[in-house]
C-alpha cells in the first residue's frame, strides 16, 4: 500500500469518526435538551394549572359575592313588602312584626319616596333633617345603581323604595376588587419566567404582562403578532370576574425554552465551522513543515554532498598541476569516495525501516569524531571521555547513528560560535547505554527545549531546522531509543543525551 492511498483511507477513516463523535455529541446534547425542555414545559404547565386553580378561586369568591349581593336583594325585598303592609290603610294586621323588620335594619341603607320623589323616609343614611328633601342630584345617581321597588299604598298611589348596598357588602367588595388586582399583578410577576400577557374580553386591550419587554409591548402592532403567536402555542386561560367582566391569560414557552430548542443547530453550525477552520489552519500549517522540511532535505543534501566533492575537485587540481604524491591523493580521494557511499546510505535509509546490525558503539563513535575534527574550527575542542580500547557491540546502523553525532556535534559548534569545549560521556547499565554530548555555548532556554526537535525549528538566521530532527528520528524511530536535553543553561551550556538498548 503506498503512502496516499493510506493517507487517503487514514482521512475518510479520520472523517467517519469525527461523524461519529459530533453525531454522539449531538444525540446526547438533544437528549439533554429534550430532557431540560419537558422539565420546563412541565413548570409551564404546572404555573398554569396554578393559575387556573386560583382562577377558579376568584370565580367562587366573586360567586359567594353575587350571593351575598342576591341575598341583600331579597332584604330590601321584604322591607318593601313591610312599608307596603304598613301604609296599608285597609289592613287590620297586627304591625308589630313588620315594625321589628324595620328596626333590624342596620345595614341597608334606603330612601322611601312618592311619587314626586320627596324623601319620606330612610335609614342608615346621613341625611338633613329637613322633610321637604328631594331624591335628586347625586343622591340620585348613587341609588340608581337598582331600580326601586314600587310600594302601593292606596289605589293608583304608589311610593319608591331606593336602596344600596349595605356597608358591609361594600367593604367585602372592595376586599374583592383588591384580591382581583392582586391575582392579576401575581400573575404577571410570577409566572416562572414564562411571557405572559393578560387582557380583557375583548383580547386586545392588555391589562398586564410579565416578561416581556416594556419598550416593545407599548408597540400596538406587537401586542397583536405577540397575543397571536401566544394563541397558535398555548390555549389562553379563561378567567371570569363576575361584574368585573372576563379576563384572558395568554402565555408561551420561556424564551430559555425558545434557545434551547435551537440550540444543537447552532451547536451543529458552530462545530462545522470550527471543523473548517481548523481544517484550513492544519492545511496550512502542514504546507508550510513540508516545505520547510522540502527545503531542509535538499539543503542537508546539498551539505553533504558538497564536502567530500569539493575534497575530491580539490586533489583532482592538484593532481593535474603535478602537485602532490599520487597515492596519498587516491587515498585522499577513496575516503571522500566512501563518505559519498555513507551519504547515499544515509539519504536511502532515511525513508524506510533499517537494519540494525551487532556493531562497536564506541569504535562508531570514534570514527566519527575523527572525521569531523579536521573539518571543525581549530578553536573546537574535543574531549572524548571514552576509552580507545572500550569495546561494545549493541544492535545499531552505522550510517544512520553517525548522523546523529555529527548533527548533535555541529549543532553545538554552532551554539558555541565556533569556539569552545565539546565533551563526549558514555556510560551503561544493564539493559542500556548512555551517551552524553556537552557543549559550552549560548544555551537552550526551557521553552525552547521541548520544540528543538520539530521539523523546520532553528535558531540560525539561516539555518534549516532539521538537524535535530533527523536525529530524534533516527534514535526514536529506527532505534526504539531516547533522545532529549538532560540539561541547560542560558550562558552555561547545554547537554544532549542519546539512551539506546543493548538488545
Amino acid at each position: 500500500m503506498d503512502i496516499y492511498t493510506q493517507k487517503k483511507r487514514s482521512k475518510i477513516l479520520l472523517f467517519i469518526l469525527a461523524l461519529i463523535i459530533i453525531g454522539a455529541s449531538i444525540y446526547y446534547t438533544n437528549h439533554l435538551v429534550r430532557q431540560f425542555a419537558k422539565q420546563e414545559r412541565k413548570n409551564v404547565e404546572l404555573w398554569a394549572a396554578a393559575v387556573q386553580r386560583k382562577a377558579r378561586l376568584v370565580k367562587y369568591t366573586e360567586s359567594f359575592f353575587r350571593q351575598l349581593q342576591e341575598e341583600e336583594h331579597k332584604r330590601v325585598e321584604l322591607l318593601a313588602e313591610v312599608y307596603k303592609q304598613i301604609l296599608n290603610t285597609n289592613s287590620s294586621k297586627d304591625l308589630t312584626f313588620y315594625l321589628d323588620v324595620i328596626a333590624n335594619n342596620k345595614s341597608i341603607p334606603i330612601i322611601l319616596t312618592n311619587e314626586q320623589g320627596k324623601i319620606l323616609i330612610y335609614k342608615n343614611l346621613d341625611l338633613p333633617t329637613d322633610t321637604t328633601t328631594y331624591l335628586v342630584g347625586d343622591l340620585m345617581n348613587e341609588f340608581s345603581v337598582y331600580e326601586p321597588i314600587e310600594v302601593p299604598y292606596a289605589p293608583n298611589r304608589q311610593n319608591y323604595l331606593y336602596y344600596q348596598d349595605s356597608r358591609f357588602f361594600k367593604e367585602l367588595k372592595e376586599v374583592l376588587n383588591d384580591y382581583i388586582s392582586a391575582f392579576i399583578s401575581e400573575v404577571a410577576l410570577n409566572s416562572s419566567s414564562v411571557p405572559v400577557i393578560i387582557t380583557d374580553s375583548t383580547r386586545q386591550n392588555v391589562i398586564q404582562y410579565g416578561n416581556l419587554n416594556d419598550v416593545r409591548m407599548v408597540d400596538p402592532d406587537y401586542v397583536k403578532m405577540k397575543l397571536a403567536e401566544m394563541e397558535s402555542e398555548n390555549q389562553p386561560i379563561k378567567v371570569s370576574f363576575g361584574e368585573q367582566g372576563t379576563a384572558y391569560i395568554f402565555y408561551q414557552d420561556s424564551d430559555l425554552l425558545t434557545i434551547i430548542k435551537f440550540f444543537p443547530i447552532a451547536q451543529i453550525l458552530i462545530i462545522a465551522v470550527f471543523l473548517m477552520i481548523a481544517y484550513f489552519l492544519f492545511s496550512y500549517m502542514r504546507n508550510a513543515e513540508q516545505n520547510r522540511v522540502w527545503a531542509g532535505m535538499a539543503k542537508e543534501t546539498a551539505h553533504q554532498i558538497g564536502t567530500p566533492l569539493s575534497s575530491i575537485m580539490a586533489w583532482m587540481e592538484l593532481l593535474k598541476m603535478g602537485q602532490g604524491n599520487a597515492d596519498q591523493v587516491a587515498d585522499e580521494i577513496q575516503k571522500d569516495i566512501n563518505r559519498l557511499e555513507v551519504i547515499t546510505e544515509r539519504f536511502s535509509k532515511i525513508g524506510s525501516t533499517p537494519k540494525l546490525i551487532q556493531n562497536d558503539l564506541v569504535k562508531i563513535i570514534n570514527d566519527t569524531l575523527e572525521y569531523l575534527k579536521p573539518r571543525t574550527p581549530k578553536k573546537v575542542v574535543y574531549k572524548n571521555k571514552i576509552p580507545k580500547d572500550k569495546e561494545l557491540f549493541i544492535p545499531v546502523n552505522v550510517a544512520l547513528f553517525s548522523w546523529v553525532i555529527e548533527n548533535l556535534c555541529k549543532n553545538a559548534i554552532d551554539a558555541m560560535e565556533g569556539e569552545g569545549v565539546i565533551t563526549i560521556e558514555m556510560n551503561e547499565d544493564s539493559k542500556h547505554v548512555i551517551i552524553d554530548i556537552s557543549d559550552t555555548g549560548k544555551g537552550i532556554s526551557y521553552s525552547e527545549q521541548k520544540t528543538i526537535f520539530n521539523p523546520g525549528y532553528t535558531s540560525k538566521a539561516r539555518g534549516w531546522g532539521l538537524g535535530l530532527s533527523l536525529a530524534k528520528r533516527i534514535i526514536r524511530d529506527y532505534h526504539k531509543g531516547k533522545i532529549f536535553v538532560k540539561s541547560s543553561a542560558p550562558g552555561k551550556g547545554t547537554t544532549f543525551r542519546i539512551i539506546l538498548k543493548k538488545n
